[in-house]
């Protein structure tokens, strides 16, 4: 036991620490506050309290609880809201009420609940770490599988019956080859700072559908890939994050709102109920863990809460499921490591940020990947890493931005005068880029056909010239282009507002399938060619421009689910006669 010595903000600083070890977690003053010893010189440990410390004056206890911090991996954890500790809040609002005391102390998973267990082994089986033991049916589209923990090898010696069972129940005894006979139960612990162990690490090469066409088509990223959302402020990075959460095509999503305004983490939480996943039917928060770590709690915590997401995200992708880890944002996240990097007395970085900042961003990167689990059966997971940048100002050249683009493969640049133009996502095509696109073009190559990516090229191709041209209209006028480029214009024009451009707020629009995006785009595209065929035979631009086919294209993305295919093959087929007829009076009129 320790002592208090000096308070200055969520830093404590306390005497009398021989018997602990970094990165230990102790409990201080009476209140028993949580907190993690960040480094130790002699007996003396610096320590960040994960609770406000007002009130707490030198000569409080400080006790070590002589285990880092860890998480509690088990059933329970689909659709519960964690703070960046992992406590449960809704519990802790049942118990207490809306303000949360300190140092109370509530398991993260129910203890009570009862689970239905199918086992999956069979005694005498041998088992080695990462291997099913039996599955427990989290919610309807979650089988949750348990698995014997890491550095356990031996035999099952006694296995339970199917039947229901609550976590601290025990479910099979193994022994281990040195003898020692091990009771499980469905849950474990694990480190938030160490990275689960896996066998093999994958290259991604399969792309992960988010719905979001300017994502999906333009800047594809890969299941198991990284990506980063930069913006300034009022850009809609929240709004991209909130898309990607919904609708991304993975099994399970975990949501860090770290440093979020705590109204966006209420959003989140009222409407995830409200909406149905379209691959299964059921409500969205039957795939996903939140973790709300808003702006008014306390600093330290924020910067636990992207491990405390990364680990959970970990556990589910050694059962062998596609996971996708949203944080939101890592700007925040790096600002409390500035803090108590300050308070520290540390060395400070650039603009203030500690030396360590880009090692500590890579750690929570670098544990993205696709894998082959542990265990005896061949399992592959994946796990994708989104983080949102919000540099002030929007000056990406600052230090948490460029560390982040040294680390991700993806580079979803928001603008805001996208934005303003009330076009979203405000993704701009000029600044964004995406690495995974060679590794991803022969799924899509398989999947959708060639074309695909040789129209989505074009596509980029079209929109990089509109901004070249852009500037000689600036110098001397539309009017002074030629008929071709002025015809590049507008179907650069088309494909920013037909195509690039998504309505959040309406079903049909909100959510685009791959097979939906290839028919779109390849429909603006064939207007093209059509209007490029018929100037070079006589027809006047604004002719082509007044269609009754054109103005159907206008509307063809709010087409129904069930009807898009049908709608876009007559609309082609009505541009393709319209245009006909206009070749064939150009012709007559000569």
């Amino acid at each position: 036991m320790g002592k208090i010595i000096k308070v200055s903000g969520p830093l404590v600083v306390a005497d009398g620490m021989a018997d602990a070890s970094m990165a230990d977690v102790v409990r201080v003053g009476e209140q028993q506050l949580i907190g993690e010893i960040l480094n130790m010189t002699g007996d003396r440990a610096s320590i960040q309290v994960y609770e406000e410390t007002s009130g707490l004056g030198p000569g409080a206890d400080v006790v070590t609880t002589g285990a880092p911090l860890s998480v509690e991996l088990g059933p329970g954890l689909i659709e519960n809201i964690y703070d960046g500790i992992q406590r449960p809040l809704e519990e802790i609002v049942r118990r207490v009420g809306a303000n949360i005391t300190r140092g109370i102390q509530v398991p993260p998973l129910n203890r009570e609940k009862l689970w239905q267990f199918t086992p999956v082994a069979a005694i005498g089986d041998a088992v080695t770490a990462g291997d099913v033991l039996g599955t427990v049916p989290e919610t309807e589209v979650v089988l949750h599988k348990i698995m014997v923990p890491n550095g356990l090898t031996g035999t099952v010696e006694w296995l339970a019956e199917a039947g229901q069972y609550n976590i601290t129940q025990p479910i099979a005894r193994v022994r281990a080859a040195n003898g020692e006979v091990r009771e499980l139960t469905m849950v474990q612990k694990w480190p938030v700072r160490v990275g689960r162990p896996y066998k093999k690490k994958f290259p991604p090469e399969r792309p992960l559908q988010s719905g979001q066409r300017v994502i999906d088509t333009m800047f594809p990223i890969a299941k198991g890939g990284t990506a980063a959302v930069p913006g300034p402020f009022g850009s809609g990075k929240t709004v991209v994050q909130h898309q990607l959460a919904k609708w991304s095509d993975v099994d399970i999503v975990i949501y860090i709102g770290c440093g979020e305004r705590g109204n966006e983490m209420t959003d989140v939480l009222r409407e995830f109920p409200e909406l149905t996943d379209p691959r299964t039917g059921e409500s969205l928060m039957k795939r996903t863990v939140l973790i709300a770590n808003t702006s008014d709690m306390p600093v330290a915590a924020r910067e636990a809460s992207v491990y405390t997401g990364i680990t959970i995200a970990e556990y589910f992708r050694d059962m062998g499921y596609d996971v996708a880890v949203i944080a939101d944002s890592t700007s925040r996240w790096a600002e409390a490591l500035r803090e108590m990097s300050g308070r520290l007395e540390e060395m400070p970085g650039e603009e203030g940020y500690p030396a360590y900042l880009a090692s500590r961003l890579s750690q929570f990167y670098e544990r993205a990947g696709v894998v082959q689990c542990m265990g005896s059966e061949e399992r592959t997971g994946s796990l994708t890493a989104v983080g949102a940048v919000s540099p002030p100002g929007g000056d990406l050249s600052e230090p948490v931005a460029q560390a982040t683009m040294r680390i991700v493969k993806v580079f979803w640049s928001l603008d805001a005068s996208l934005a303003y133009r009330r076009h979203f996502p405000a993704i701009n095509w000029l600044n964004s880029y995406s690495l995974y696109l060679d590794s991803v073009t022969p799924w899509f190559d398989e999947n959708l056909g060639p074309e695909f990516i040789a129209n989505r090229n074009r596509a980029m191709h079209l929109l990089q010239e509109e901004n070249e041209l852009n500037e000689i209209v600036q110098l001397v006028g539309k009017d002074s282009l030629s008929a071709r480029d002025q015809l590049t214009l507008e179907i650069a024009r088309m494909l920013r507002e037909d195509f690039l451009q998504q309505n959040a707020f309406m079903d049909v629009d909100s959510y685009s399938s791959f097979d939906r995006q290839k028919r779109l785009m390849a429909l603006i595209l064939r207007y093209e060619d059509l209007c490029r065929d018929a100037i070079t035979k006589g027809v006047a631009l604004e002719d082509l421009y007044t269609l009754p086919a054109r103005e159907k294209l206008g509307w063809a993305k709010y087409a129904s689910t069930e009807e898009y295919a049908e709608n876009y093959r007559q609309v082609q087929a009505d541009m393709e006669r319209e245009i006909a007829a206009l070749i064939k009076k150009a012709g007559e009129d000569e």
